[in-house]
């Protein structure tokens, strides 16, 4: 088994990838679909393995040539059609005057959690710009190394997800406390997620001034709320942020994906969002989705991570598997239904990218 292109200067420059992913986003790809994985970059590669026995986490993030070069490594090695900036969610929390750090024990920390309107008050939009320089200085490095070939996408977690961590003061067993909030204090969540939106559109914005080429928004705890609610609590604030979206030179914003994990009841909702595309977890059928979603909308998925723990012929079949019931879409964009998990197999990796890249031969 071949591997695929170890560094950009051998991807093709005619139909490169960045063409390849735009068109799917905007519902006019032709032969296979564009792919990326979320989590591509990290734990699964000796090389990021190797910078983090020299490096924190947080100076991985905070430092532009450093995120560069993790963002780069899994383009480098599969030959993936989009980069996405290596960052946290959290960079958002931080930028409001909120921190977070790595626990020894696993998951993330934080030195206190909000607890009080007061909290809430000493949250510092102001600052989110001048704190998060690190971001667009990385982006506009990425943006002339990957020299057009690349798609470039840059992210924030949703309005909602970031508040269940800040409200827990980081991970949790369960993200109850933003639940409790907005049913018991509708106020006091309002006036939260009104700030968190205004600094996360404030952060896309940068990132589009900077030179993404689209946009993700993590709504990862978006199927903690029940469908009847998922509006009020998440999806009303996402919608918020991609309407304030503008793109340069009069042009238009670049093209929005969201992903809303567990979020399966509310596919009308996420539609009404403004997304160009929506991500769809691995719990359900690619097909299924499709007849509920207008076809102005693109979807993007969503092999289970799991099949990257199993063997390459088994990340094949199931890799060949989506690509046939999703043949005939131009608007698939393909990818994991979650992130790649630290122990996946990058033979399995390999074998997902070089299934895709064999489709389009048997493809128009």
């Amino acid at each position: 088994m071949t591997t695929a292109p170890a560094d950009l200067k051998s991807i093709p420059a005619k139909r490169t990838g960045r063409d390849r992913f735009l068109a799917a986003c905007h519902g006019l790809g032709r032969g296979r679909p564009p792919v990326w994985l979320m989590r591509q970059a990290g734990r699964m590669l000796p090389e990021y393995r190797q910078l983090r026995e020299k490096y924190s986490f947080l100076e991985l993030v905070q430092t532009p040539e450093l995120a560069v070069e993790v963002t780069l490594q899994p383009v480098r090695r599969f030959g993936f059609d989009a980069a996405i900036l290596f960052s946290d969610i959290l960079v958002i929390a931080e930028a409001l005057g909120q921190p977070y750090f790595f626990r020894d024990s696993g998951g993330i920390g934080m030195p206190f959690r909000i607890e009080t309107t007061a909290d809430i008050e000493r949250l510092t939009v102001e600052g989110v710009v001048e704190r998060l320089q690190y971001v667009p200085t990385a982006l506009r490095e990425l943006k002339k190394v990957l020299q057009g070939r690349t798609a470039l996408i840059g992210f924030a977690g949703s309005p909602w997800t970031l508040a269940g961590f800040m409200l827990e003061g980081g991970s949790a067993p369960s993200f109850d406390r933003a639940k409790i909030l907005m049913k018991e204090n509708p106020r006091a969540f309002v006036q939260l997620m009104e700030k968190l939106t205004h600094a996360v559109s404030i952060y896309l914005q940068m990132q589009i001034e900077a030179g993404v080429d689209a946009l993700q928004v993590f709504d990862s705890h978006g199927g903690l709320l029940e469908p009847e609610v998922f509006m009020e609590g998440s999806g009303r604030w996402m919608g918020r942020i991609i309407g304030t979206l503008k793109g340069l030179n009069g042009q238009s914003a670049p093209p929005t994906v969201v992903f809303s994990l567990g979020t399966h009841g509310n596919w009308q909702d996420l539609a009404g969002l403004g997304a160009a595309v929506l991500g769809v977890d691995a719990e359900v059928s690619l097909p299924d989705v499709r007849r509920q979603v207008p076809h102005g909308i693109s979807l993007q998925g969503n092999l289970s991570p799991a099949w990257l723990l199993a063997s390459p012929e088994e990340t094949a079949r199931e890799t060949r598997r989506i690509l046939e019931s999703m043949k005939d879409d131009p608007a698939h964009i393909f990818n994991l239904g979650h992130g790649v998990p630290p122990a996946a197999r990058l033979e399995c990796v390999s074998a997902l990218v070089e299934t895709i890249h064999s489709f389009e031969e048997k493809t128009p």
